[in-house]
């Protein structure tokens, strides 16, 4: 089993969705999640199919969150916001051999994302409205990261 060290405080209400502090992999752990992650993405999330191998249905799953409500993302954007969370260190944390269960990033609008590992790779969504607590966190540590 894994130590857990240098975990935040969760500000939401699921521990598990907790980003780590500064430092808590190395630079060589979090390029090891980079190349072995994949977004593949999901059509619960979606609501126009973009350039994705999947049709989505013609409206997402109302209890999920969609990705692409103020905008399309486009499948090499949503995997270079997914390295992007590997590079900053906005995972949560995991045995350095796994994959994180979630990542987090921020795009050029400002929008906070929150990626969540599944059988066969990422699917990402907009932390919107709803999710507040944690979109917030999320927009205030990718700027003390990422600047």
């Amino acid at each position: 089993m894994f130590k857990i060290r240098n975990v935040m405080k969760s500000r939401g209400n699921n521990p598990k969705r907790r980003i780590v502090l500064p430092g808590h992999f190395t630079a060589a752990e979090l390029a090891s999640f980079a190349t072995r992650a994949r977004y593949e993405g999901s059509a619960l999330h979606k609501i126009k199919a973009a350039n994705y191998a999947f049709v989505p249905p013609t409206s997402p799953r109302a209890s999920k969150s969609v990705c692409d409500d103020l905008r399309v993302i486009k499948l090499g954007e949503a995997q270079a916001l997914l390295d992007a969370a590997f590079a900053h260190g906005m995972v949560s944390a995991c045995d350095p051999e796994a994959l994180p269960k979630y990542a987090w990033a921020v795009d050029a609008d400002g929008e906070a994302y929150e990626a969540k590992l599944g059988r066969n790779g990422y699917h990402g969504y907009r932390l919107g409205r709803d999710d507040r607590v944690m979109r917030d966190w999320v927009i205030d540590e990718w700027r003390e990261r990422v600047g």
